[in-house]
């Protein structure tokens, strides 16, 4: 047979090019299992401040996250989309928004691990994906599955019970869901990405920030450069506020959304085990059973985000 008859042989596929796929979702995997190991974890960096009250924690919060995202988008040349949504006051009006709720979140966190009430931190973000689906279903006139409805009746269940057995609500778990759920929401409506949307998010409540400083050092009531340990746990507080984010985006952009959401359970249930074996919080059965309702709502939802998956 001639050369030109010759049937062409097609070209080999690198075995590398192959393996790209699953090193990047590797790769995703082990950002995600950082990313919400580090929020799981919060509750023992939180606990570690020596009298600082949660209100000066969230300024510095705020000032310190501010800073080091400056230095991350400079690093990144990740300013254009922070400076086109700066030209259109118009469009800050969502993000201020998102700022005011992230910074109540943050700071109802904090208050929350001063507090020694990382049991109700662990359930309101458990509660969370749930607040979610109803938030859908109330603003956005979304039609609930079967199971999403199931999943929604059976907290609504687990909360009557703290309030009729233990003769109170779960603020905080509550808020918490709120104010993040919420957050979530309002966050679709902004056309900046996760580290620019922060940085916009944070620069809008420096001011304040700034303000609240001003005041306490006025007072001589400011904490920082008192000690050197509270000192840099401020500092560092802006850093760890950034770094989960970071890792998020990296897993986010490299995994399907159900595997996403299967690892957001980490951070709660992290939490729920720090909770009760390192800071020794009682869990009454009240208590108990509220989070296995919870918990067999969750197992409804996620039963319904798979078969959907599977649908499409």
């Amino acid at each position: 047979m001639s050369a030109a008859n010759r049937p062409a042989t097609p070209p080999a596929t690198p075995t590398g090019s192959a393996d790209a796929p699953r090193r990047e979702a590797r790769r995703g995997v082990g950002f995600g299992l950082a990313a919400y190991g580090i929020w799981g974890c919060f509750p023992l960096f939180f606990a570690l401040f020596d009298g600082v009250p949660a209100g000066e924690i969230l300024i510095h919060r705020i000032l310190w996250s501010c800073l080091f995202l400056a230095l991350v988008i400079t690093l990144m040349r990740r300013w254009a989309p922070v400076q086109a949504a700066f030209r259109q006051p118009r469009r800050l009006l969502p993000v201020l928004g998102c700022a005011l709720l992230i910074g109540l979140n943050w700071g109802l966190y904090i208050y929350a691990v001063e507090s020694q009430h990382v049991l109700q931190a662990s359930l309101g973000y458990f509660i969370t994906p749930l607040i979610n689906v109803a938030l859908g279903m109330l603003i956005l006139k979304e039609r609930l599955s079967r199971w999403q409805g199931v999943a929604i009746a059976l907290a609504l269940i687990a909360i009557l019970i703290q309030l009729v057995v233990l003769g109170r609500l779960p603020w905080i778990s509550l808020a918490l869901a709120a104010s993040f759920g919420t957050y979530g929401l309002l966050r679709k409506q902004v056309p900046l990405d996760g580290l620019s949307g922060l940085f916009a998010e944070t620069t809008l409540l420096l001011p304040f920030s700034l303000a609240a400083l001003a005041w306490l050092v006025s007072r001589d009531a400011s904490h920082f450069g008192m000690a050197l340990p509270n000192t840099a746990l401020l500092v560092i507080s802006g850093v760890l506020t950034t770094l989960p984010l970071l890792a998020f985006a990296g897993a986010a952009r490299r995994l399907r959304l159900s595997t996403v959401g299967f690892l957001m359970y980490i951070n709660p249930t992290l939490q729920f085990a720090l909770a009760l074996w390192v800071f020794d919080e009682p869990l009454s059965l009240p208590q108990l059973i509220t989070f296995v309702l919870i918990w067999l709502g969750l197992a409804c939802y996620s039963l319904d985000a798979w078969q959907g998956h599977r649908a499409r």
